[in-house]
């Protein structure tokens, strides 16, 4: 019987952190697809109450597994990698069982009458591999996040798409430490029953303005008739991609409860591609939730197909 790698639970020094981002890179050119999402990545400096980080290492004490359990929100949420060099051999079982555990502690140590959370786990890209694991752990999957893509033309038309926008709104790109406050609470507005997009701190923004991605003038925010801040339009394109084949996100997109129904979505998706597009973007992706009817519905007008699929996987 294999004896289990040694765990190490507890903040990540500068040099685990990256030990633990070369270990997601070797996943995902042996997958093809990214094993942490943005926030994980983004937290792996992070020592807060609610967050723990789990790294599984060989007997040599290579890191051969790492697992980050967020119990901030109505749930906890889980993420985990495993080496592709190590796995079939309990490293995800273990980290598994160490989500399961974790879940079970208050979100701030010592907090009276809490009794834990549920747990959902992220398999992104749904391999194969996580199924197996998933199954046979007893969990099923709870909650699909789509990506969808689209060719792009090559003409930018960021004028043309803004006059989309209803009689009255206008759009202007966002201001970095001016406009900080007032986006935050438009975001949680418009994303008040997502788990995570409507969670965003200033401190969360402000971490995504510091990276390498981050231009502001892919960042529009419209204001309505009154000067009040009605919607967003947040796009985002990663360095370092080929010429010809670049990829451009629709990172976000944000309509205010007050303002929705008159076709600020549509219109702010239109002006978030036709930027995308003049940036040189042969593609435009975005993330959207599976059962998300109504923008589901928004960008298959816009020409979004699905390409690839994540999921969360709870116990039923």
């Amino acid at each position: 019987m294999r004896t289990p790698p040694p765990l190490e639970i507890g903040p990540l020094d500068p040099a685990v952190q990256d030990a633990v981002r070369a270990l997601a890179a070797r996943a995902q050119e042996v997958d093809g697809v990214a094993p942490l999402s943005e926030q994980p990545l983004l937290r792996l400096g992070a020592d807060e109450p609610w967050l723990t980080h789990a790294v599984a290492r060989s007997h040599a004490g290579e890191a051969v597994g790492y697992l980050q359990v967020d119990r901030s929100g109505e749930v906890a949420s889980a993420e985990l990698v495993v080496d592709p060099g190590h796995r079939r051999g309990g490293v995800g079982r273990l980290l598994l069982r160490t989500a399961e555990r974790d879940a079970r502690l208050p979100m701030f140590s010592g907090t009276p009458g809490q009794r834990g959370k549920e747990l959902r786990v992220w398999a992104h890209g749904d391999l194969p591999g996580a199924r197996a694991l998933a199954a046979a752990a007893g969990y099923a999957v709870v909650r699909e996040l789509l990506l969808l893509a689209r060719p792009l033309p090559a003409a930018d038309d960021v004028a043309g798409a803004l006059g989309r926008l209803p009689a009255g709104y206008t759009a202007r790109t966002i201001v970095p430490g001016g406009d900080d406050e007032a986006w935050v609470a438009l975001n949680a507005r418009a994303f008040a029953s997502h788990p995570e997009q409507g969670r965003l701190t200033v401190a969360d923004l402000r971490q995504r303005q510091a990276e390498p991605w981050f231009d502001a003038a892919g960042f529009f925010l419209v204001e309505a008739p009154d000067g009040s801040p009605a919607g967003y339009v947040w796009t985002k394109v990663e360095p370092d991609q080929p010429a010809g084949a670049r990829d451009g996100e629709i990172y976000a997109v944000g309509v205010d409860p007050d303002h929705q129904g008159r076709g600020l979505g549509g219109a702010l998706t239109a002006v978030g591609l036709a930027h995308l597009a003049g940036a040189g973007c042969a593609r435009g992706v975005l993330y959207v939730d599976g059962d998300n009817a109504a923008a589901l519905a928004t960008y298959a007008r816009a020409g979004f197909e699905r390409a690839a699929v994540d999921v969360q996987y709870g116990r039923p």
